[in-house]
């Protein structure tokens, strides 16, 4: 038997933290919750119980504490503040697997903050260097997770990073949260993958999707 894998999901209580810590409470995990507002967590956690949770659902005060009992650190806070994170926990977080969720956008959604040459997740990577950094579920919204199948249609989540178990991991993820997953490549490919998103979002405002959309290969 499988042992249960324990999640730290940095973040919780943020639009996609919120809407990952939910889905994932549907897959045999440990959750382990941490956000800044330990009041708005605590209501979280004792809505997703309510919701008949599958997955063990913790909370916890301290990110680095969260991340040292984790086998699995996903990251779901803004590029600036993973980065400031990494920070804190780069001891802890040694021979992890470390989800980059993040998108490296300007305000005002026109380009990205990082260099052509690099990505959030690549930067990631540099700041926890002993640890197994994945790129996965930058390219799909918060709504997704409650609705992950369009038209029809199961919304692809692509995953990009350097170690094979790292990403078969992060696959286990995006099929426990309801998504078809992709491995598009080695962590460089997440400089596609963020721009990606990018184009996503200018479509979904140019076009009024109302933030419920996704990519979708589809093939023969």
């Amino acid at each position: 038997m499988k042992t249960k894998q324990t999640i730290a999901v940095i973040g919780a209580t943020g639009n996609m933290g919120s809407a990952i810590s939910r889905a994932l409470s549907n897959a045999n995990y440990r959750l382990l919750l941490f956000a800044k507002d330990q009041a708005k967590l605590q209501t979280l956690v004792e809505e997703i119980r309510k919701r008949n949770a599958v997955a063990d659902i913790e909370s916890v005060d301290c990110s680095v504490n969260a991340s040292w009992e984790a086998d699995i650190i996903l990251l779901a806070v803004p590029y600036q503040t993973e980065k400031e994170i990494a920070e804190k926990i780069r001891e802890v977080a040694n021979q992890k697997v470390v989800v980059s969720i993040s998108n490296p956008l300007d305000t005002s959604f026109n380009g990205m903050l990082t260099e052509p040459d690099t990505s959030a997740a690549e930067e990631l990577q540099k700041q926890l260097p002993h640890s197994k950094v994945v790129k996965a579920f930058n390219t799909t919204f918060a709504a997704d997770f409650s609705t992950p199948v369009i038209d029809g249609k199961q919304v692809d989540s692509f995953i990009a990073g350097n170690h094979e178990e790292a990403l078969e991991t992060a696959s286990e993820l995006v099929v426990a949260a309801g998504f078809y997953p992709i491995l598009a490549g080695d962590l460089s490919v997440s400089r596609t993958l963020e721009n990606m998103a990018l184009l996503l979002i200018q479509e979904t405002i140019k076009s009024n999707y109302d933030w419920l959309a996704g990519w979708k290969v589809l093939h023969h």
